[in-house]
């Protein structure tokens, strides 16, 4: 896939813009079939034994060029980008109407205005969980054990003159602004490749790059519920993982508007979380690139 001229901004001053908060990165296996749906065709889906890597990136950001606001990007899956891969995001969800706006026309992002309601609540005990065990083998147990306070995030999306429940998160590890002195993790540096576009306020395939400085720590992934009638749908076929509110993909029907098929990424298997405190991001500005064959 070739890359093709640079896409200046017209918010958001000039590019690079840079993002400052905390966030939650958390990693689900995600069935190859949901995430095609979300994909271009013209994509090939990294996948193995029926699953791509997807999830979702929970960000609370006190300094952005958009001023303070939440975020919440559903990421289908990984596709090619030969010798490597980069995610595709199915939806994006804020609660900042220029960050909403910004996202639509400048990176090519299926953007949002969502609601984000928070509470925290105190845990007086640590929940017990039959994976510590191994975890404290390999030197990882630490950032599972004792949380004091839980977080739970309510995520809304603002459809006028409707409104819809996306989802339900409960972050089970220690809130980070709630506790200084707990361990952070090692300082880290990393960039995350990522494709967007083909949206009717942004038609053309975009490539861009999220530049990443934080600190990050394992963390226990947080459970995620659906709407009353996907709930519903899950007690009728129950799920196997006792940790979380997940649903099987045939379970949500893929004839929907998109939303279901974002629910089912939502509420795929966890496998992976990591909190990213000190957060700063730069974002550069998307690049057009060519329609690539899924053979090539």
């Amino acid at each position: 896939m070739e890359v093709g001229e640079t896409k200046c901004s017209s918010g958001y001053s000039k590019p690079p813009w840079i993002f400052r908060g905390s966030a939650l990165y958390q990693l689900h296996l995600v069935k190859a079939e949901t995430a095609r749906a979300c994909i271009p065709k013209e994509f090939r889906l990294v996948e193995a034994f029926g699953y791509t890597l997807g999830g979702f990136f929970l960000a609370s950001y006190d300094d952005s060029p958009a001023g303070i606001f939440d975020e919440l990007v559903v990421i289908a899956g990984l596709v090619w980008n030969p010798p490597t891969s980069c995610a595709w995001a199915a939806k994006v969800l804020v609660n900042s109407n220029v960050a909403c706006d910004h996202g639509r026309k400048e990176v090519g992002l299926p953007s949002q205005v969502a609601r984000f309601s928070k509470r925290i609540t105190a845990i007086t005990s640590p929940p017990k969980n039959k994976d510590i065990g191994f975890l404290n083998m390999v030197g990882m147990g630490a950032a599972f054990c004792s949380p004091r306070d839980h977080m739970n995030v309510q995520v809304t999306e603002i459809n006028i003159p409707d409104t819809k429940d996306i989802c339900n998160i409960n972050l089970t590890s220690v809130v980070p602004t709630l506790d200084y002195k707990k361990w952070k993790g090692p300082a880290i540096k990393m960039s995350l490749p990522s494709y967007s576009g083909r949206t009717e306020y942004n038609p053309n395939l975009l490539k861009y790059s999220c530049q990443i400085e934080c600190r990050v720590r394992a963390v226990q992934p947080a459970k995620v519920s659906g709407p009353t009638l996907i709930l519903n749908n899950e007690r009728e076929h129950p799920s196997e993982h006792g940790s979380c509110n997940s649903v099987d993909s045939t379970t949500v029907e893929h004839g929907d508007n998109g939303e279901n098929l974002c629910l089912s990424v939502m509420l795929s298997k966890p496998i992976l979380a990591f909190e990213f405190s000190c957060l700063k991001m730069q974002v550069e500005a998307p690049t057009v690139v060519s329609p690539i064959s899924r053979n090539s």
